[in-house]
């Protein structure tokens, strides 16, 4: 059997479920926003927070910005192992595939830290 080194251990199998799972979490935050907008005809700034800030919505955002991550990871992980090969990048490829995914890695987790900050910080 043959191992893909750079897998860190998924399967092609686990990400598509992630990626479609993630999408799903994805489309039900932005369904319950909207449908908040959409019941509220004059939203005002006090109104959203208190409805933001009740712990099952900061639960719930917080579920979103998880699947964001992990949805953005697993897309960002395939261009750059798709697309950063000898082919294009000679024998740089290696080192711009790590430059990519390490780029990645540090703006997800920043991204996932400043999200986090801002839910958490309105309760």
């Amino acid at each position: 059997m043959v191992t893909n080194v750079g897998s860190l251990g998924r399967t092609g199998v686990a990400d598509f479920v992630l990626q479609r799972v993630s999408a799903v979490v994805l489309t039900l935050f932005g369904l319950c926003v909207g449908g908040w907008f959409a019941l509220n005809p004059e939203p005002t700034h006090a109104a959203f927070v208190a409805w933001f800030t009740a712990p099952a919505m900061s639960i719930f955002a917080t579920l979103a910005l998880a699947a964001l991550a992990v949805h953005a990871w697993i897309g960002m992980w395939t261009v750059g192992t798709d697309y950063f090969r000898p082919h294009y990048f000679g024998r740089f490829a290696t080192l711009a595939r790590g430059v990519w995914l390490g780029g990645t890695a540090l703006l997800t987790f920043v991204y996932v830290a400043w999200g986090l900050a801002i839910v958490w910080r309105l309760t």
